[in-house]
């Protein structure tokens, strides 16, 4: 099995993307609660994360409780938002029309940035690879990429709802390579 970890909670009023933002207290906390949880759980051998600052940091929490070193891995990263990784979301959409929450679609390319049908054929190109991973590591990563690994797996259209996978922060999904199939799993 490989079992993924989305990152704890971040500022919300930041747009993510590749963002240097930070996770929140709460968020740590997540993350220490998750990786309790593995810890009691599971046996992880290897941890690999996003190079993406909210993954790393989550990795640093989780492979200090653990004991286990983790490798930063650009492929786990999430969408690229582009010129607006990062910023505060009310700027965002005052200085870029057309990118506010319900306006993008999975073709809207952010400046500089890629669409969610970009995060979806990178992650299209990847997943074999995963599926190749020694069994028992943990993928630290975002919502994003465990989303598009759902529709993947699932053979499902791409579409807009990033929650119907309940993919929250700090939550654990399990990947069955032999089967081909995901679920959550805390």
């Amino acid at each position: 099995m490989i079992y993924l970890m989305r990152h704890g909670q971040d500022d919300e009023t930041y747009v993510g993307g590749w963002s240097d933002v930070s996770l929140i207290p709460e968020g740590r906390e997540e993350v220490i609660g998750s990786a309790l949880w593995i810890k009691d759980n599971l046996d992880i051998k290897k941890i690999m994360c996003s190079d993406v600052k909210r993954a790393v940091e989550s990795a640093q929490i989780t492979s200090d409780i653990l004991d286990i070193p983790y490798q930063l891995n650009t492929n786990l990263r999430e969408q690229n938002k582009g010129l607006l990784n990062g910023i505060p979301k009310e700027d965002a959409y005052n200085n870029y029309p057309g990118f506010s929450d319900g306006e993008v679609t999975i073709d809207t390319v952010f400046p500089e940035g890629e669409s969610l049908r970009n995060l979806y054929d990178r992650m299209k190109k990847y997943i074999e690879e995963i599926i190749k991973m020694q069994d028992d590591t943990l993928l630290i990563t975002h919502r994003g990429v465990i989303n598009m690994i759902y529709f993947l797996l699932n053979h499902q259209e791409l579409d807009m709802n990033k929650k119907q996978f309940n993919v929250d922060t700090a939550s654990i999904h399990e990947l069955d390579q032999k089967k081909k199939t995901i679920r959550k799993i805390r």
